[in-house]
């Protein structure tokens, strides 16, 4: 059975130290009170005193025989604590603490407490190198996998090519729209070569009364001209234009049944879904091409209109600085007449005046209100025929020269003026035409292009229709040049034609 110090906390002190405590209180008290009493106290002071000695050498470790402490002895009591570390004697306190660790080693290996800790160490490092062993098979059995994938995808590759499909640049791989697509069409053609279905023959053909052969014979011949024909396909591709589908269309079916004549006698022909799949291939590079061309027309007409826009603003400013020079001579001039007393010139300078000022305030207007300008309504007989007209508007100072510059060198005749008005809000009534002869728009990629399959009468009607107020509309076109250049060819095929006298 332990004993009670040995159950007792580390922290508690032993009872000698307690009764020390109390005797030297009590002396202190008797030495206050009477000196006799202090001497009956001494003896049993000095003996407990002796007695608390010896404990405090037994709870630091010290040999029962001597009055050292030494370190190797010190972990050994229940009751020992580290020593601390001395100011001085460093030395000492080394060598003292190396002893102590070499008697604590040599403990450890008598009672076999290191063959464990060997065990244990050994064990985790057998933990440690499985679980790398196994890391390391994770990871080359990924690599494996991953060159046998790069194997099946090289002979996938290699079957392909074999008949002639190849990865060639596609002007759709560039667009985000349609590159989603394009992926998918073209996984669908490996897979159609892969699986044997790009093309149909006869089964069981024969070639020099042996069937091996025929077959043999069936295989080289398809091969062929499935080679043919996926070269013509990816020409298509290759020399596809914005507005020529239908032409590599008509290219690709007269391969197409070039392949089924060459293939006759073995019943060759390509099939219906992998000629679709190359038609929707050369689809998708005109489709694409088409939005660049598209995005190209748009950027140019805005760079148009922003041209037409700054000439407007350099005219409107202009023509705001030029009137207010008028403005101020005419001030200029009135205060003159005011000082001279000439009320009939005074009236006439303030009429003049006010018409400047109002000329002024109009041109102000037209800078602040972006919105404003003219509408026109404009025809070109002679180059687009009688039921098509453009429909725009313009903040031109002088909207004629917008027309003007329309029928500049790009048509052949001058446009012919409908109807030109201004309007406070000239951007909404454009809109509100152009929304209405939606269906009728002439160009219905680009529509920035203001044509449209109308008269000049269904225009009027549709201004009247939304309670638009025209002051004058004229429906027919002079057309000046082109009739007058139609009389010049009918004459001259009249001449042409009558017989040459004798």
């Amino acid at each position: 059975m332990d004993s009670p110090r040995s159950s007792s906390p580390r922290s508690a002190l032993p009872q000698s130290f307690q009764w020390v405590l109390w005797l030297t209180v009590l002396a202190l008290f008797l030495g206050t009170v009477s000196g006799p009493g202090l001497l009956l106290v001494v003896p049993f002071l000095a003996w407990f005193a002796y007695k608390a000695y010896r404990d405090y050498q037994e709870l630091a470790g010290a040999p029962a025989d001597g009055f050292g402490i030494t370190p190797p002895n010190a972990y050994r009591h229940p009751h020992a604590r580290i020593p601390e570390i001395p100011v001085s004697g460093l030395r000492t306190f080394a060598q003292e603490v190396v002893s102590t660790n070499a008697q604590l080693l040599d403990d450890l290996n008598r009672v076999g407490a290191m063959d464990v800790l060997t065990r244990e160490q050994a064990a985790r490092d057998a933990d440690a190198a499985r679980l790398r062993l196994s890391t390391e098979v994770r990871i080359l059995q990924g690599e494996k996998q991953a060159l046998e994938a790069q194997i099946v995808d090289v002979r996938g590759v290699a079957e392909v090519h074999s008949v002639g499909y190849y990865d060639f640049e596609h002007p759709a791989e560039a667009s985000v729209k349609l590159a989603g697509e394009l992926d998918q069409v073209r996984r669908q053609i490996k897979d159609a070569i892969r699986a044997k279905t790009a093309v149909r023959s006869v089964t069981g053909f024969t070639f020099n009364n042996s069937e091996k052969e025929g077959t043999k014979f069936v295989r080289d011949l398809t091969k062929l001209l499935l080679r043919a024909y996926n070269a013509e396909a990816e020409n298509c591709v290759k020399t596809a234009r914005a507005g020529n589908y239908h032409v590599a269309q008509n290219r690709l079916e007269k391969a197409r049944e070039q392949i089924r004549k060459a293939g006759a006698m073995i019943g060759l022909d390509v099939t219906e879904s992998f000629h679709r799949l190359r038609l929707r291939e050369i689809e998708l590079a005109t489709l694409h091409l088409q939005a660049l061309a598209a995005a190209k027309e748009e950027e140019r007409a805005r760079r148009e209109e922003t041209r037409e826009a700054a000439r407007a603003l350099k005219e409107l400013e202009a023509a705001k600085a030029k009137q207010q020079k008028t403005v101020d001579h005419h001030l200029n001039v009135l205060t003159k007449l005011e000082e001279t007393g000439d009320r009939e010139g005074m009236d006439r300078v303030r009429e003049q005046l006010a018409e400047a000022q109002a000329v002024l305030a109009d041109v102000d207007n037209r800078l602040a209100n972006t919105r404003a300008g003219y509408v026109y309504v404009i025809s070109n007989l002679g180059s687009f025929g009688e039921r098509m007209v453009k429909i725009g508007m313009t903040r031109r100072l002088d909207p004629m020269d917008r027309v003007k510059e329309l029928g500049d060198a790009s048509v052949p005749f001058n446009f012919d003026v409908h109807a030109l008005f201004f309007s406070q809000d000239a951007v909404d009534v454009e809109t509100m035409l152009h929304q209405h002869f939606a269906h009728q728009r002439v160009n219905r990629v680009n529509l920035r292009r203001e044509y449209f399959y109308a008269t000049p009468d269904d225009v009027r009607a549709a201004l009247a229709a939304h309670d638009v107020e025209v002051v004058e509309f004229r429906t027919e076109a002079d057309a000046e040049e082109f009739h007058l250049s139609e009389e010049i060819r009918a004459t001259e095929e009249a001449h042409t034609l009558e017989p040459v006298g004798r």
